[in-house]
């Protein structure tokens, strides 16, 4: 009975170490597809804060796919916002944004 409690707790925590978003993979994101527009990352994630960019990555970064694509000035992002792609990255690029968002106190190393 141990040795069965043990193994389910095991992979519970296994799988949610896994199912989580990776900082690293959403900064890997950003630096690829968001310094083409937002050449100063650093600059640019610290200008909103952490219930900023909560409220823009909801419903899978809706609401920041949809600023960009109402932007002329973004159409360069045109084509990414509204691929799978960002769909599926969404996760990390959300947890990067809200780590070093303004009221974190950090500060990215994006190079």
């Amino acid at each position: 009975m141990n040795k069965f409690f043990f193994f389910l707790v095991s992979v519970g925590f296994l799988t949610g170490v896994i199912s989580n978003a990776a900082i690293y993979k959403g900064q890997k994101e950003y630096v690829k597809q968001c310094t083409k527009c937002h050449e100063s990352g650093q600059v640019f994630i610290a200008e909103r804060k952490i219930k900023d960019y909560k409220k823009l990555m909801k419903k899978k970064g809706a609401l920041l796919a949809e600023l960009h694509l109402k932007n002329k000035d973004a159409q360069k992002s045109w084509k990414y916002f509204k691929s799978t792609k960002y769909t599926k990255k969404t996760k990390h690029l959300a947890q990067f944004l809200i780590e070093y968002a303004k009221d974190s106190g950090n500060v990215p190393a994006c190079n």
